[in-house]
């Protein structure tokens, strides 16, 4: 049982439509227990909210007491875990604020957890975080390390860089109390009932075989993580099958799409219009627009519209060409429809609530097949037969 440090919880009814915004009506058809919406602000750390979120939720899905853990204590640990790797590969790998569905849980397994209250990680004179300078001090600190001036390292590099990190996000407690009971970051993690092993990432792309597990080649994947690998169908099922079962998932993803539109609170794939489309006063203002323009006006989305179809090949294809990118990560609370009946994952976000859906948005299902990077699950959420192909046993 978790200890307790209340917090709030949200839960949208089974059936609860929006008003109409940019033409869309959504309705709620399954959503799951969450905490509040974060916001990361000016840090490149959505991996850890999404993570940390995520971890949250389960606790609630177990029974336990809703918390506001620490996401900078993760964070922390990463950046000095990334820092090691960065010094022996000699600064040939990724050194930066980015991180991978698998920190959190890796972070857990091996430091612990704090609560947020013990440990907010905003010691620098912001009230929201801001990482850039933060980023800027470690990485010439490491370069500097990394050019060996006195020939061979020091044995002093790493606590300055802890020095750093200390007067930044503040230094952190061996000891501290919740509720009048002590921990460490070890046991408290230990005491809020998660087994970091249950939770599983999966991805979906062919330049490896399905049902083996592979290291996801982007930059961010710092730890060289392995990931489960499954058809689109497959991850699809495990996606519907988790909501559907009580839980929420973290989902890493690429954003740069004109169509992810979260201030407007949706993101879609929209079919490309052609001419064979138009007609008339449309066709001639059409074949008189610049590219850009023509770009511009696929993406102007006044309510639902025709998607593509996505297939395991559209899916590699993007990835292959890069565009399909490791941009952001989010957690995927529940299902929705629009008002045509066209199927959504509600997504709970990061940055901040002042948006026309308080922190949410709607994927649309053609958007989540094309531009998934991979999802991180509790393996109990993984249907049978899908877990059995992944040697998984849940």
């Amino acid at each position: 049982m978790a200890a307790a440090v209340a917090v709030s919880v949200s839960a949208a009814p089974d059936k609860a439509a929006t008003d109409t915004v940019k033409g869309f009506v959504f309705t709620d058809v399954k959503i799951n227990p969450t905490t509040s919406v974060k916001d990361q602000n000016k840090s490149g750390t959505c991996w850890c909210f999404a993570g940390t979120s995520h971890f949250e939720e389960e606790i609630l899905h177990n029974g336990g007491a809703p918390l506001d853990l620490s996401e900078m204590f993760t964070v922390r640990q990463c950046y000095l875990d990334k820092a090691d790797k960065y010094i022996r590969t000699g600064g040939k790998t990724n050194f930066s604020q980015g991180g991978s569905i698998m920190d959190v849980p890796y972070v857990w397994k091996r430091y612990g957890a704090l609560p947020d209250s013990v440990y907010a990680g905003l010691n620098y004179g912001e009230d929201k975080h801001a990482h850039y300078e933060l980023e800027a001090a470690m990485k010439g600190y490491l370069d500097a390390v990394v050019r060996k001036p006195g020939k061979r390292l020091s044995t002093a590099w790493k606590q300055g860089l802890e020095g750093i990190l200390d007067a930044y996000l503040g230094k952190v407690p061996e000891t501290f109390t919740v509720n009048g009971k002590t921990y460490t970051p070890k046991t408290y993690a230990e005491s809020l009932g998660l087994n970091a092993d249950d939770y599983i990432p999966v991805t979906s792309f062919t330049h490896h075989p399905f049902y083996e597990e592979f290291p996801i080649e982007v930059a961010d994947n710092w730890l060289w993580a392995d990931y489960y690998n499954v058809p689109m169908e497959d991850l699809k099922a495990i996606a519907d099958a988790a909501i559907d079962n009580g839980y929420t998932f973290v989902w890493a993803a690429d954003v740069s799409e004109g169509g992810f539109k979260w201030k407007d609170g949706f993101a879609l794939m929209p079919k490309a219009k052609t001419e064979a489309d138009m007609d008339g006063t449309e066709l001639a203002r059409w074949v008189k627009m610049s590219d850009a323009d023509r770009a511009a006006k696929q993406f102007e989305i006044n309510g639902p519209v025709e998607e593509i179809e996505v297939t395991q090949q559209t899916r590699q294809n993007m990835f292959d060409r890069q565009e399909t990118t490791d941009d952001h990560g989010m957690v995927i609370v529940g299902r929705a429809v629009d008002q045509k009946g066209n199927k959504y994952y509600k997504v709970k976000n990061s940055w901040d609530t002042n948006q026309v859906y308080d922190g949410y948005f709607y994927v649309s299902e053609p958007y989540f097949l094309a531009k998934t990077l991979n999802i991180l699950v509790n393996k109990k959420a993984i249907p049978k037969n899908i877990a059995k192909k992944m040697k998984i046993n849940n």
